[in-house]
């Protein structure tokens, strides 16, 4: 899947020309926690979120450092602080450095910007102008849609055990040592010797995926210590 089959079309932006007054009506209003900022042209300039507009001096927020905190501090550092509390233009508080994808992003390389960026959403842009915004929960609507359906025709027994085993081998955490699949009436059972509890999650799981495969039984046990170290 790609970014296309999953963002939130009809994006809502705010011109870098706007207040901080003006953002924190508009997240309000639209009931989002984060926007792009665009220039004249719609071009994306910006983020804009909930965390950079609510640590004000209006309100009393502003950051409060202890005396080592700033006696520490450089003055570049307290300047920033300082814009950042009082003042009024969205662009002295907005994210500069903003992380975008293209329609055609496949949805792991999203996964994988926001994990490296620690970020919430990622707007998609064309031409630098956004057309839509992918967040975690976009993502969570995806999973929800490839929920799978239950087989209208339960396979046999056999069948079913062959795609179990067909699913469990070759893996790079198959066991070394021997393991056994039985089947009766779309529940499995899994027999055997394992690594640990981390190889015997992923038995189950693998299991758990195959069609047909109503519930897992496992009685897989963690091969000894010292079987393991040859003793």
């Amino acid at each position: 899947m790609h970014a296309r089959d999953v963002m939130t079309k009809g994006v809502i932006c705010i011109n870098v020309k706007e207040s901080v007054f003006d953002a924190a009506e508009l997240l309000l209003g639209a009931g989002v926690s984060a926007v792009p900022v665009v220039d004249d042209k719609g071009a994306v300039v910006g983020i804009v979120s909930e965390a950079d507009l609510i640590r004000r001096a209006e309100i009393e927020t502003a950051g409060k450092k202890s005396w080592l905190a700033r006696l520490m501090d450089s003055e570049v550092s307290a300047a920033r602080d300082f814009v950042a509390a009082h003042t009024r233009r969205l662009s002295d508080v907005m994210t500069k450095e903003v992380v975008t994808a293209t329609e055609d992003t496949p949805l792991r390389e999203l996964v994988a910007l926001m994990d490296r960026h620690v970020i919430k959403r990622i707007p998609i842009v064309r031409d630098g102008v956004p057309i839509g915004v992918v967040s975690r929960a976009d993502l969570l609507r995806a999973l929800l849609s490839r929920e799978p359906d239950r087989p209208v025709l339960q396979p046999t027994d056999k069948a079913l055990r062959q795609a179990v085993v067909e699913a469990l081998e070759n893996r790079p955490w198959t066991s070394k040592w021997p393991t056994n699949v039985f089947a009766n009436d779309g529940v499995v059972h899994l027999w055997g010797f394992v690594d640990g509890d981390d190889v015997r999650k992923a038995y189950r799981i693998a299991a758990e995926n195959v069609p047909g495969v109503r519930r897992v039984k496992s009685h897989l046990r963690a091969m000894p210590a010292s079987v393991v170290m040859g003793v």
